[in-house]
């Protein structure tokens, strides 16, 4: 494979969200959720997923963590290369055991629809959702008002969006620092004499990271995003975990790696 895969982009307005609605009682009153065949089937092509600044930690185990661009710089979570397969969903739509599921994906099938720059919210649910129906086991409203569950799934949306708005701020500080540059994921198979490039994305630069002044260590310091910044550094001992968990799923051998698969 002559040229790195860039790692998909995950704008749109509802990402994984097929038909997204605003949830509203006079809509969805009579509808409630059941568990669905296929838990995270919706997210089992997606190469990269949302983070937020407090998922780091924990999602650093598992996910090469990036940004979607220097000039949009969405933190994301690398789940898949080149097929549009997420390697950590499989056939039967189940996320892999003891690995991080990331907040995006763990509030669907409900969400946050944003203007404004976030001064407006609303809750939106996707009306395409398989669990979604009228003879489910936990309804959305009941006596008119949300139950327990839907305020529990409101309240997780919203916390959300305040971790994302954090992230922004995070995101903007690397950025402005000038800490986000392109990069490439390389890979040198067993015999080869030159490492294949296979990944294409924006990360922080180690070398800059290491060399930058004292004034803005000791700012960045104070405001906590030292150690963030290096758990994204230190995720990116993932690629390589990642091309490995491709070839045990589809079978490939070293010198197949990196070739596109069939799904």
């Amino acid at each position: 494979m002559s040229e790195a895969q860039a790692v998909p982009e995950v704008t749109g307005k509802m990402f994984l969200y097929e038909q997204p609605e605003l949830l509203m009682k006079e809509k969805h009153g009579g509808l409630a959720l059941k568990p669905a065949a296929q838990p995270f089937g919706f997210a089992s092509k997606a190469r990269a997923i949302p983070l937020t600044l407090g998922e780091v930690p924990s999602a650093m185990k598992n996910y090469p963590i990036i940004f979607m661009s220097n000039e949009q710089p969405q933190l994301l979570a690398v789940t898949g290369l080149y097929d549009d397969i997420n390697l950590f969903v499989d056939d039967q739509g189940n996320w892999e055991e003891n690995c991080y599921i990331p907040a995006y994906v763990r509030r669907y099938p409900f969400g946050l629809a944003t203007e404004n720059n976030g001064e407006r919210m609303a809750i939106v649910i996707d009306r395409a959702f398989e669990g979604l129906t009228e003879n489910g086991d936990v309804p959305l409203f009941s006596n008119d008002e949300p139950t327990e569950q839907t305020q529990a799934a409101i309240d997780f949306c919203k916390n959300y969006e305040r971790d994302r708005q954090m992230t922004d701020q995070f995101a903007k500080a690397l950025v402005d620092a000038e800490l986000v540059q392109p990069q490439t994921a390389q890979y040198t198979p067993t015999g080869a004499s030159e490492p294949v490039n296979f990944a294409q994305y924006f990360g922080i630069e180690e070398q800059r990271m290491n060399s930058i002044d004292k004034d803005m260590l000791v700012d960045f310091h104070s405001r906590g995003l030292l150690p963030l910044a290096y758990a994204m550094l230190m995720s990116m001992s993932n690629w390589r975990l990642l091309l490995q968990r491709r070839a045990k799923r589809f079978n490939l051998s070293e010198a197949d790696i990196f070739k596109p698969v069939v799904n």
